[in-house]
């Protein structure tokens, strides 16, 4: 969204094609691991290997094939324009008078993340590729529901929204249960135990890998019930100021750590799994060495708009901006 050169808002979505290319990859090497099944003379084998390679394909066409879609919204009409790679640019002018309703759903899978839906005269709904600036959503949507005079439009519940007194980051945290954290106990003695009791009641002598696998059960389940509280994450509440930082131990005890701006020697947008679109983060180092990684935020975009919104309420310094 170019809200600060253009009073035009621009929306998009697509990725880029080096992204195209290592989703295509990865799907294609998934695919390419089941083709030794083709050389078998095991009928079921052979099927698996046919279709994961036509599910393999498959994906392959369909990331490759995914159409670019970019939205103009300005003072009197909606731009929207539409092309897939080895395809012609389709384009959609929405007229001012042809739009009679306004929402702004969440998405399902990632909290902090809006999109258009407007609903035309003639019953039609078009929904818009998601808003980048995440921070400012309820701007964004105010001023579009004004300049289309759409009334009744509800305002978004944005946790990361910069008119917050309080952005937050993931979700509060709340420890495991006893009786959890028993049952995955359990559960991790019984695998690590079962070949084992298959050995003895086949009336097998159990080998030295099975017998190491017994006090492996007994640690792994120790470790269950000693740190499975660390797997909770964090979460953050960023404020005028400071992070406060909160996290359970291993115990399920609450702690909380707070960031302040001097104290930060750099922040950066880092990408945590594959995809750009889903899991990029917030990284944050303190002068101490201490570093703090952010819940998912989601795109690229969007984490860069959390970091700067980070940025303005910190104080943090130009020269340890790295977003």
């Amino acid at each position: 969204m170019d809200a600060n050169t253009s009073t035009d808002i621009r929306l998009r979505e697509g990725a880029s094609i080096a992204q195209r290319l290592v989703m295509s990859a990865f799907a294609a090497a998934v695919a390419l691991c089941f083709t030794p099944g083709l050389f078998t003379h095991d009928t079921l084998e052979i099927i698996i290997s046919v279709v994961a390679l036509l599910v393999g394909a498959g994906f392959v066409v369909g990331i490759m094939m995914a159409p670019a879609v970019v939205w103009i919204i300005t003072a009197n009409e909606i731009l929207i324009g539409r092309q897939s790679p080895f395809g012609k640019l389709r384009t959609r002018v929405v007229g001012k008078d042809d739009i009679t309703a306004l929402q702004v759903p969440g998405s399902k899978r990632v909290k902090a993340r809006f999109q258009l839906v407007f609903t035309l005269a003639s019953g039609e709904r078009l929904t818009s590729p998601p808003i980048s600036d995440v921070t400012h959503v309820r701007d964004t949507v105010a001023r579009i529901a004004a300049q289309f005079e759409v009334p009744n439009v509800e305002e978004p519940v944005n946790p990361l929204d910069a008119s917050n007194p309080e952005m937050h980051l993931g979700e509060p945290l709340e420890a495991f249960s006893a009786r959890d954290i028993r049952i995955v106990s359990l559960i991790a003695v019984a695998l690590f135990a079962l070949p084992y009791a298959y050995k003895l009641w086949r009336g097998w002598p159990p080998s030295h890998v099975d017998i190491l696998l017994l006090p492996l059960g007994a640690l792994a389940a120790f470790a269950v019930h000693r740190y499975a509280n660390l797997l909770t994450g964090a979460f953050w509440i960023i404020r005028q100021g400071d992070i406060r930082v909160e996290r359970l131990w291993g115990d399920g005890t609450p702690r909380a750590d707070h960031i302040e701006g001097p104290d930060v020697k750099t922040i950066t947008v880092e990408r945590r799994g594959r995809s750009e679109d889903e899991h990029c983060i917030v990284t944050i180092r303190l002068r101490s060495g201490r570093r703090f990684r952010s819940p998912r935020i989601g795109s690229r975009i969007e984490a860069r708009a959390v970091a700067t919104e980070i940025v303005r309420r910190l104080g943090i310094a130009p020269e340890n901006n790295k977003i």
